[in-house]
């Protein structure tokens, strides 16, 4: 295949550095959270139905999660605008959940305040560069 009929790359390198650096965020994240969980079930008065409740959402949050970062990794280096888009569903998801316990919770830590702000400033970077990669992938001819 000579230089001349090559295809132009549309993958983003920024989208798929953000998205490593969102999956080793999302780890320290996600320990933080357990051990806030247990600091909380141990000293606060948390009502242990709405503790259930939260460390259920906390699993299928690292599910979701897990997820998003997979397909959004493949959409990316494939350059499929399908996966792309199902990443950038799968982050809605986990944008709310996100909102969830930086608000939502019986109680909130100064600590997930913050690292909760961190993660939604990652999505919202990554909502950026994902719906870009999905226009540069829509207008290729390979679906």
């Amino acid at each position: 295949m000579s230089s001349s009929t090559r295809l132009p790359r549309r993958s983003s390198v920024a989208l798929q550095v953000l998205l490593l650096l969102n999956s080793v965020y999302f780890a320290a994240f996600y320990l933080a959270e357990i051990l806030m969980f247990l600091y909380k079930g141990i000293l606060l008065p948390y009502p242990s139905h709405t503790l259930v409740l939260d460390v259920v959402l906390l699993l299928l949050f690292l599910g979701l999660e897990t997820l998003r970062i997979f397909y959004g990794w493949k959409g990316n280096l494939c350059e499929r605008s399908l996966a792309s888009c199902v990443s950038l569903f799968l982050l809605g998801a986990c944008a709310s959940l996100a909102v969830y316990y930086l608000l939502l919770q019986t109680f909130v830590l100064r600590l997930e305040v913050i690292l909760s702000a961190i993660l939604l400033c990652f999505y919202s970077l990554e909502f950026l560069l994902g719906g870009f990669s999905v226009l540069a992938f829509s207008r290729s001819k390979v679906f």
